[in-house]
């Protein structure tokens, strides 16, 4: 684990004391080398499921790929934040890339955490560097708003856990992750024992977050610089997934009874949501509720908790986490150009920009789920194993499904084709680095196909 968190932590010094025209190559380089060698958590050889164990951290099939998705993120986030921050002072460029590599440092504890507490206390950690981001790199007036939704939010929804916790440790005796999934499944009985597990999963949802507390989200996204709107998509969203799974575990008698509306919530909001995206006028905007639609699927797959719902939840986390990245990033190459959000102004850029196009059309692609891409298989595992555990649910994920299709191309189509507006008249060629940044977003998309295993979680 230590080989992972130490060169995190020493890219802070390294972002500091670097020339300033070394700036971006070198923390790039270097973060990119952390996400190689991050890929050794991949390999998962003990028997008990943990390995790099060590008294604070652990890494196991659930917790690994989504670490591996974090550290990839980085230089990602890097070569997607060049141009934009350019303008900046130098000082400024070096603090924002220090945000970045902090965000990442919380989100390896969080993830790698083995006592609840731990894992809790970095859940919280992630809010300071991400709201930084919003309020001080967003783009329009309205940042502080999304700001403050964002904070009150996630800090409303997340105190109730930290009570539950302190409940936990009394009851059990013990936080560590290692240890809860032996103990006896409680039975819980009492009303306060009822609140008790709606506390303990409330932080999570609205982190997912679930349809109803998912407000802060579109605000958040839209008003984020890209690179933040990059992590909150791909991989802050899948803390209350992550945090979901490892709970459930302790709880798990209970859920069956506790989790109808939730699910109901849930799958109620994929229909909601992507309804609301096919009446988007802003790009940014529709990105961000088409994360709120996938993440709908992955708390219902999460909630009814059989094997096959929470393997196709992982993969769906992953999936999602690499397309709506690629998806804010291409969204950013054409508010470079335009320096507007509203699709209606920017039209038919495939007659300009026709690699740009290429890149959108496989990102569209995966964001409604072509076979053969993990998007694809998250969504088939969850919607059947949706289906065996009540044949209602169909017509709910079937619909979300349909609408999916229908939102992603109406995006595509109205960004890429038809006649060029003629108030566009002098568009920037598109350059390497943003070729390079969609490729790494799409070719391990394009890879996990071949060795889906690598992300199967629990299963396998």
């Amino acid at each position: 684990m230590l080989k992972i968190l130490l060169p995190t932590f020493m890219l802070i010094p390294t972002i500091w004391l670097t020339p300033a025209k070394w700036l971006w190559p070198t923390t790039l380089l270097h973060s990119f080398v952390i996400a190689l060698i991050s890929l050794t958590w991949l390999t998962n050889f003990s028997e008990a499921g943990w390995t790099s164990l060590s008294p604070y951290l652990a890494t196991d099939p659930l917790s690994s790929p989504l670490l591996v998705l974090t550290c990839w993120l980085l230089p990602l986030m890097i070569l997607a934040s060049q141009n934009h921050t350019a303008t900046d002072p130098i000082n400024r460029q070096r603090m924002y890339i220090t945000l970045l590599t902090s965000l990442q440092f919380f989100l390896i504890l969080a993830f790698g955490a083995t006592e609840a507490i731990m894992f809790y206390v970095m859940f919280e950690a992630t809010l300071i560097p991400t709201l930084i981001l919003i309020t001080r790199w967003g783009n329009q007036t309205e940042r502080l708003n999304a700001g403050t939704y964002f904070l009150f939010y996630t800090l409303a929804g997340s105190l109730p856990l930290l009570v539950a916790l302190l409940l936990l440790q009394n009851t059990a005796g013990s936080l560590s992750f290692l240890t809860l999934s032996y103990l006896a499944p409680f039975q819980l009985l009492t009303y306060g024992d009822k609140l008790w597990w709606a506390a303990c999963f409330l932080a999570f949802l609205v982190k997912m977050p679930l349809y109803g507390v998912h407000l802060w989200l579109p605000k958040a996204h839209v008003e984020a610089p890209v690179a933040g709107s990059m992590i909150l998509a791909a991989v802050l969203l899948k803390l209350g997934g992550y945090g979901m799974m490892r709970m459930l575990t302790i709880f798990e008698s209970s859920t069956e009874k506790m989790s109808y509306p939730f699910i109901i919530f849930a799958l109620w909001g994929v229909i909601m949501t992507g309804s609301i995206c096919l009446r988007q006028t802003d790009l940014k905007s529709l990105i961000a509720y088409s994360s709120v639609s996938h993440m709908g699927l992955v708390i219902g797959g999460i909630l009814i908790q059989t094997p096959w719902s929470f393997t196709g939840a992982l993969i769906l986390m992953i999936a999602h986490g690499l397309t709506s990245s690629a998806l804010f990033c291409l969204a950013n190459t054409n508010y470079e150009r335009t320096h507007s959000r509203t699709m209606v102004l920017a039209r038919g850029l495939q007659m300009a920009l026709p690699l740009m196009t290429a890149w959108w059309f496989i990102s569209t692609l995966a964001n409604l789920a072509l076979p053969p891409l993990p998007n694809l298989m998250g969504e088939l595992m969850i919607i059947s194993s949706l289906f065996n555990w009540s044949w209602w649910t169909l017509a709910l994920t079937g619909a979300g499904t349909l609408i999916t299709a229908g939102y992603s191309l109406y995006m595509f189509l109205m960004t890429q084709r038809g006649q060029l507006p003629t108030h566009i008249t002098a568009l920037e060629p598109s350059h390497s680095r943003e070729h390079l940044l969609v490729a790494l977003h799409l070719l391990p998309l394009g890879l996990l196909v071949l060795k889906p295993e690598l992300i199967w979680g629990w299963a396998a």
